[in-house]
């Protein structure tokens, strides 16, 4: 048997979380791999509407095993806050359908400390953290005096807290004031309530039941075009976004991928700073922001709005081996009379087909390709063969384009506005 993965292929926001949980009931495991609580996925089903950061998509779906991989930076406070809205919102109980890794990194309050010190200090140059402390944790890991979810357990785990505190001192000291401390003691209340959960060696919960046949869902965070390595950088994320964080996320072999579902709007947003080369400034992106409802599930923040860019997709397949294209919020473009298509850039005074590893915005402009536009009669379609012909025109040839067949689309937040294509 083999690992699935699922992720996003533009700067996130996809719609990842609907599809996880969409596709839950084919699963027996679902397990997060990467990325912190700067996540937002956002579900929608039997008229209830809930966020999550850190905790797998498949929560909602009792019959599943839900994992929080070593890839992942953990906070404590969001976690605890997190699990006890849904308990009480839903009426589960999660302890036992959710493990964690013993080797998953703790997000601290000195981590959320020196994110808003570090970012205040940019000025005008900010990146767009949200402030959560992640890139701060995955630092300390990379400098080998991060602290761990399995250090909780040990008798020694105050003393290791301040072990790590104290090589931020020379920066932060003057920063330590009575709301720092009462970060901390709010923190203390949260380690103490994620040690009732399974924290484990979870390498070996996945790779056990890979080799008794269970169906497993590697679930990404954020996107391609964040990637710490592929992405629009600086203005990325702290970690590895694509398949091969999968397989570091949670300690499994190349050789154990089987399908890899990559997710697109069927337009693109980005929130914060960076480079967007379809972004549009008119009252046809407002449209589309109105429209999409497009503000952050994390942070609130209205998000930039442009054009599907065909050479991003391209680069972002490329890297993942993408097997099936997941369109999420077809329904959005409904009613424009016409649809454009991002299919290369002038760059540099140049005409390009790919995506560029630097990006600036006033050395880039897009080619596009026109298509007629649909009416919002698709958005109660529920199969393919009930889409109208300038909707089909428009999916077929991003699959010729691309190469990667279309296998879903979205047309709603619902769990039932969904289409499986032939």
């Amino acid at each position: 048997m083999s690992v699935d993965v699922l992720l996003g292929l533009q700067w996130g926001d996809e719609g990842k979380g609907k599809v996880v949980d969409f596709l839950a009931p084919r699963y027996d495991y679902i397990a997060r791999f990467q990325g912190g609580p700067n996540a937002g996925h956002t579900l929608e089903f039997e008229g209830k509407k809930h966020v999550l950061h850190q905790i797998p998509s498949g929560i909602f779906r009792e019959s599943k095993h839900n994992i929080i991989g070593n890839g992942v930076v953990l906070d404590p406070v969001i976690f605890m806050n997190e699990i006890l809205s849904i308990e009480k919102k839903f009426n589960l109980k999660l302890e036992s359908i959710l493990s964690i890794s013993n080797k998953a990194q703790l997000i601290s309050p000195v981590h959320r400390l020196m994110d808003r010190v570090l970012e205040e200090s940019k000025g005008k140059k900010k990146i767009g953290s949200t402030l959560k402390g992640i890139g701060p944790t995955y630092q300390d890991k990379i400098g080998r005096h991060g602290l761990r979810v399995g250090d909780i357990l040990s008798e020694k785990f105050n003393e290791k807290y301040e072990n790590q505190k104290s090589y931020h001192d020379y920066f932060l000291k003057d920063y330590y004031n009575k709301k720092f401390h009462s970060e901390e003691n709010e923190f203390f209340d949260a380690v103490k309530f994620l040690s009732n959960f399974k924290i484990t060696d979870t390498e070996y919960l996945i790779n056990n039941n890979i080799e008794k046949g269970k169906n497993i869902l590697a679930e990404g965070a954020q996107g391609t075009l964040l990637d710490i390595d592929f992405g629009s950088y600086p203005f990325v994320t702290s970690s590895n976004t694509t398949t091969a964080g999968a397989c570091v996320g949670l300690g499994i072999s190349p050789k154990k991928i089987g399908n890899v579902f990559g997710i697109f709007k069927a337009y693109c947003t980005r929130v914060g700073a960076g480079p967007f080369p379809t972004e549009l400034f008119d009252d046809t992106g407002k449209k589309i922001g109105e429209s999409g409802n497009e503000f952050g599930s994390t942070t609130g923040r209205a998000r930039r709005c442009g054009w599907l860019d065909l050479p991003a997709l391209k680069y972002s397949i490329m890297l993942n081996g993408v097997t099936n294209l997941y369109m999420m919020k077809a329904d959005v473009l409904s009613d424009f009379n016409e649809v454009k298509i991002c299919i290369g850039y002038i760059y540099k005074g140049k005409k390009i087909d790919y995506f560029p590893t630097s990006v600036e915005s006033d050395d880039i402009q897009p080619i596009y390709k026109i298509f007629s536009g649909w009416t919002s009669n698709v958005n109660s379609s529920r199969s393919f063969s009930d889409l109208e012909e300038n909707f089909i025109t428009y999916i077929k040839f991003i699959e010729h384009s691309v190469g990667v067949k279309i296998s879903l689309i979205s047309l709603g937040p619902d769990r039932e506005q969904t289409i499986l294509s032939n």
